[in-house]
């Protein structure tokens, strides 16, 4: 079985929860950016990787998904500003899952990634967007170790549901 973690990333978030994975991923594997891809064909397991951007998937990230060949075994992570388990990041999640209706998903995974000061700052003045710009703050220190090893746990998870399938 050959497995991918590849990943989109602005601010290296993302590109450090996918080396965590790729760390503890024990079939044949490799790890890429999603913009140097050519042949995600040649993968079983492909890991996803991606930031929240303005509540939803990158487009880049979508095309991606959307081009994968039917019957791939996928797992998604992601990196946020928001709490773990809000609603944006949910949301999110759930448009992922649906660009892959030909794919099997195996999970999902996020956990909180710092938000680029000058978005903050730029949220911070719009009234509508101010709550969530303080909440992100918060995230500032992340992802931090826990979160990493949580992201490993996900993979030994996501690798087991794999194999036994």
């Amino acid at each position: 079985m050959r497995s991918l973690v590849t990943y989109y990333t602005r601010t290296g978030n993302t590109e450090k929860l996918a080396r965590a994975i790729y760390e503890v991923i024990e079939t044949d594997k490799g790890i890429m950016p999603m913009e140097e891809l050519r042949s995600p064909g040649d993968y079983d397991v492909i890991f996803c990787g991606f930031p929240v951007q303005s509540h939803s998937v990158p487009v880049p990230v979508q095309t991606f998904i959307k081009s994968l060949p039917a019957g791939k075994k996928l797992a998604f992570f992601i990196t946020h500003g928001s709490l773990r388990g809000g609603q944006l990041a949910t949301t999110a999640i759930e448009h992922a899952v649906s660009l892959a209706p030909h794919s099997e998903v195996l999970g999902t995974f996020g956990c909180r990634g710092k938000v680029e000061p000058k978005i903050i700052e730029q949220l911070m003045k719009e009234p509508e967007h101010k709550k969530w710009a303080k909440e992100a703050l918060s995230a500032s220190s992340h992802p931090d170790q826990a979160d990493l090893d949580d992201g490993k746990d996900f993979a030994r998870k996501m690798m087991a549901k794999a194999l036994s399938v």
